[in-house]
């Protein structure tokens, strides 16, 4: 009888332990967006001389062509050029988020029915991260920065005064559901809503969802229909956060020079919305200059269905 009892208790024990929900680990930040472009080199000299940023290493293709390069934000935000197509130049091909706990992270995901589309690896600049799909099918890595990787041997340093920006805000992307979108970043990943914009036709035209352990946010913009290239160019975006926007456009205004700005820049201020410009790459690749949001009189919340 006693040696029943230990074994009911034993597998009690393990039921008990197996219905324990995993805790998602923590989620600081956007680490890096990943662009395709026609030219490198012509794209990293925008980034450079228009936008003031430095390159503090590059990957190449093994054949001594430069294949990645890496622009630096801050220690900890990157923006990756990546060699495109005809189809795919001046698109999005993925963003990163950063975590304290990779492998912890891959179990929580996996246990909420999330498939990992690339596998933990290292790699080449030396952090480890996995990849997942958004329901749309954007690609999201999640690093874990590694203290020998070439990002963490470049801390402190390639930060000039003449960057424009020392921060990425957001992240946009078109989304085809607001409610898997919601079901995803909301209920799965821990994002927090807080704001929506107006749309069309019942829907938002945008919804703000912040990383649960940061300030950083992604930017939903629901789509109908296929998305054009041109439509991925113009709508998908990444935004820099500017403390002082007049100052921001004075700055750009007085590279003109290079034969890098494309446009003439206007700010916005419509929507209740804070100041806010748009520089374009040498592909078309749309970049926000915008001040932060919470700076902002006021901003629409009023509810959508999640559909």
């Amino acid at each position: 009888m006693r040696y029943a009892l230990a074994a009911v208790l034993a597998i009690s024990s393990v039921f008990s332990l197996a219905q324990t929900p995993v805790q998602r680990p923590r989620l600081p930040g956007i680490a890096h967006v990943a662009f395709r472009v026609s030219d490198v080199a012509k794209t990293v000299a925008f980034y450079q001389d228009l936008l003031g940023y430095q390159e503090p290493f590059s990957l190449d293709s093994g054949n001594g062509k430069s294949a990645i390069s890496f622009m630096k934000v801050n220690d900890l935000q990157y923006i990756e050029l990546f060699p495109g197509d005809a189809r795919s130049q001046g698109q999005l091909d993925h963003f990163a988020l950063y975590t304290n706990d990779l492998a912890a992270m891959r179990t929580y995901l996996l246990a909420q029915g999330i498939q990992i589309a690339e596998d933990t690896h290292r790699g080449r600049i030396g952090n480890y991260f996995f990849a997942i799909r958004d329901p749309d099918g954007h690609p999201i890595e999640i690093e874990q920065y590694s203290t020998t990787s070439l990002t963490s041997r470049a801390k402190g340093r390639f930060m000039p005064a003449s960057r424009i920006s020392d921060h990425i805000a957001h992240v946009g992307i078109l989304v085809s559901s607001v409610g898997s979108s919601m079901r995803f970043y909301r209920d799965i990943l821990g994002f927090r809503e807080f704001a929506r914009g107006a749309g069309t036709n019942g829907q938002p035209g945008w919804i703000n969802l912040e990383i649960p352990d940061g300030s950083d946010y992604i930017e939903l913009i629901p789509f109908t229909g296929v998305p054009s290239p041109a439509d991925l160019r113009a709508q998908t975006h990444f935004s820099l956060l500017s403390a002082n926007l007049q100052q921001t456009v004075a700055t750009l205004q007085s590279r003109a020079n290079t034969g890098l700005l494309s446009s003439s820049l206007s700010v916005e201020t419509s929507g209740n919305l804070p100041p806010r410009t748009n520089v374009f790459d040498p592909d078309g690749a749309r970049i926000e200059i915008m001040e932060s949001i919470t700076s902002a009189p006021s901003v629409t919340t009023a509810s959508y269905p999640d559909q």
